[in-house]
């Protein structure tokens, strides 16, 4: 199917940069691997570069896309056989919706607006149960942070929430040319897959939340005041963290034991 209209401009409301880099489409295709049971899900389909690739590889595939002159471009230049696009906000998108779909879990696959990327990849912790794995363009600061081991200046909540449910594997930086329009920072390409045993086995994810963002809302500060609105220092001591730490001194492990503990 052809499109005769003029492809729409890059919108910054959207955080738009399409990709535009062969070379770097063909080695994402190579770190995805897809084969054609699988089921594929786009956030961002965009201008359609990525989608075209993924369509020749699985049996259907499924996207979110928010522009409305993107939907009308992307319905113009694929069949509705090959893809079932959603029109929407992916920040409000019931991923159980796709559940009833398949009885394989989800892949899914992005080029993410920066301004989104840290809140979609919360909103996905409670459907981890429904993925097999993801795979999104980020920001390298993004995905600096998401990988970093303790002691790291990256290492905060986005670091402790995410690597207890996921297993973080960074795969290839992106130039900013391989974008159009080019963006002012550098981008990373990673892969996210869920964790089937933990170390530790979390009771209460609210409570867990609380506790590191408690933590790191006063990340400069020792234990013993950024964590005393939750415990003082004598049950610290008891439960095993010396107080004079700093939060970015705790692994992920020590956050999950110490949410344990909270009644």
């Amino acid at each position: 199917m052809n499109n005769q209209k003029t492809i729409p401009y890059a919108k910054k409301r959207f955080g738009q940069n399409f990709l535009v880099d062969q070379s770097v489409l063909q080695r994402i295709m190579t770190s995805l691997a897809i084969k054609p049971q699988d089921f594929v899900f786009e956030i961002g389909p965009g201008r359609g570069a990525l989608t075209k690739l993924l369509i020749a590889d699985c049996d259907h595939l499924y996207a979110i896309e928010l522009d409305r002159d993107l939907i009308e471009v992307l319905n113009n230049k694929f069949d509705r056989k090959s893809l079932t696009l959603f029109s929407g906000d992916v920040l409000k998108f019931n991923f159980e919706e796709l559940e009833i779909k398949t009885e394989n879990k989800i892949r899914v696959i992005g080029n993410l607006p920066y301004n989104i990327s840290t809140e979609l990849l919360f909103r996905l912790i409670p459907s981890k149960h429904l993925i097999k794995d993801l795979h999104f363009m980020l920001q390298k600061e993004v995905v600096d942070r998401l990988a970093a081991n303790p002691g790291n200046k990256k290492y905060g909540r986005l670091t402790v929430l995410m690597q207890y449910y996921f297993d973080i594997a960074p795969l290839f930086n992106i130039d900013p040319n391989s974008f159009s329009p080019k963006p002012k920072v550098d981008s990373s390409f990673v892969r996210l897959s869920p964790k089937i045993k933990h170390e530790v086995e979390l009771k209460n994810y609210q409570n867990f939340k609380n506790l590191v963002s408690t933590a790191f809302q006063f990340r400069r500060k020792t234990l013993r005041n950024a964590l005393k609105s939750l415990f003082t220092e004598k049950e610290l001591v008891h439960f095993g963290c010396d107080p004079k730490l700093r939060p970015e001194n705790l692994s992920v492990s020590d956050y999950v034991n110490l949410s344990n503990k909270i009644k």
